[in-house]
């Protein structure tokens, strides 16, 4: 009887142990909720363009690095232009159990918006955009990340490249003149080629810069036609803001330095491609699939930075880069995270040519930039409504994710402003 006592009290424990177990498995550490099954998490990804496009494949790898490092189930859908399609393709990653929907291109996002008002048990996340903080749906977000600091280390490189150029008396022109192949005149694009045109004259004082745009993210043709016109034009160096191989294939074939974005071209061009910095999106791919896994809330607006891994640059190619450059962009990098640099310090750029004056700037009687009223909260008319220049320096994409430094600089000529 006493044997027979032992064994159901022995059997009662191994069944408290397991029941136990089972339950420590389907909690979570929030208040003994259940935990979402990160497998029960799946993700649609809306892209512009395919794996052929620098910037496309740039936030397909991110994707990819994300989704499989978190074991959860992912759709991708690729060449999806910015219309209704964006919306149909939405729709349909819903209809495929998708509970967060993801597009990578600035136009996509009213698209996106719709299908956020539509879907609301769904998650819509979108990259460039600057809707969420002003839509205030709690389905809707968009994020981007501080790349106006990596085209700024970028253009350190530059500078530093033309430097080398200049000593050893191969300049084209009295100067010198750095080249860049632009997409189109958004807020985005400028903010862009301004912090490299910045970065570079931080180390070569007498540098100056033409831009010409193409209409277009991603026209290998007019790309490379757009930088083979900036080397007839007496450019030393090209950079870019456009998607595709054409500036780079351009530069690789006239023996022009060339600094790249979205990804390291050395293997295309190993004579002539210094250096490329990149927006690395998985940190946020991670973060926005860990606060659906956890019931949490994603921010309107997210910003990744150098901190968060969120910028980064390739290596330094030592073929083609000037002498110590990995360790000029070390020691900057280091004071922008420690905040004795800022990328829009007004002491380091003038504001002084007429046409180039926005409406919304305050500028003083040496063409610095002492005010600023950006466009934050966008509107038809893009009006200026927060102020945005203080301590010194532009504070760019801390009011929204998405960039809004908007300024014409001194020192940089647009050949085309058309689109």
């Amino acid at each position: 009887m006493k044997n027979s006592k032992k064994i159901v009290a022995v059997i009662l424990t191994v069944v408290l142990v397991v029941v136990g177990i089972f339950a420590a498995c389907t909690k979570s550490d929030n208040g003994g909720e259940e935990n979402t099954d990160a497998k029960a998490v799946k993700v649609g990804f809306i892209f512009l363009h395919d794996e052929n496009s620098t910037y496309d494949l740039n936030f397909i790898n991110g994707a990819k690095e994300a989704c499989e490092a978190l074991g959860v189930e992912y759709v991708l859908k690729t060449n999806i232009p910015e219309s209704n399609e964006c919306y149909e393709a939405a729709a349909d990653l819903v209809d495929q159990g998708c509970n967060i929907v993801f597009a990578d291109s600035f136009s996509h996002e009213d698209f996106l918006i719709q299908a956020a008002k539509e879907f609301t048990d769904v998650q819509f996340c979108h990259a460039t955009g600057t809707k969420a903080h002003t839509e205030n749906l709690p389905n809707f977000h968009n994020a981007f990340a501080s790349i106006y600091e990596g085209r700024y280390l970028a253009g350190v490189a530059a500078g530093l490249k033309l430097n080398e150029i200049k000593e050893a008396g191969n300049l084209k022109g009295e100067v010198p003149k750095m080249g860049y192949v632009g997409a189109y005149t958004y807020a985005e694009v400028i903010s862009g080629y301004t912090s490299f045109y910045l970065g570079a004259k931080s180390v070569c004082e007498d540098v100056i810069m033409d831009v010409k745009f193409t209409g277009s993210w991603y026209d290998e043709t007019a790309e490379k036609e757009a930088a083979q016109a900036l080397i007839d034009g007496g450019a030393d160096l090209i950079s870019q803001h456009a998607d595709s191989m054409g500036a780079p294939t351009a530069c690789e074939n006239a023996g022009i330095p060339d600094v790249s974005y979205n990804g390291s071209t050395v293997d295309a061009c190993p004579n002539t491609f210094i250096v490329s910095s990149r927006i690395n999106w998985a940190p946020y791919f991670k973060h926005m699939i860990e606060c659906v896994q956890k019931g949490e809330a994603i921010e309107a607006d997210w910003t990744g930075t150098i901190a968060t891994g969120s910028v980064e640059l390739t290596e330094v190619n030592e073929k083609a880069a000037a002498k110590d450059t990995q360790a000029k962009i070390d020691a900057v990098k280091a004071d922008l995270e420690a905040g004795k640099v800022h990328v829009f310090d007004t002491a380091n750029f003038t504001v002084t040519k007429g046409d180039q004056v926005n409406v919304n700037a305050t500028v003083d009687d040496k063409g610095v930039l002492t005010g600023y009223m950006a466009d934050v909260d966008t509107d038809a008319e893009f009006k200026g409504d927060t102020e945005v220049v203080k301590d010194g320096y532009f504070h760019e994409s801390e009011n929204r994710s998405a960039p809004y430094f908007d300024v014409n600089i001194d020192g940089i000529t647009l050949l085309n402003t058309a689109f």
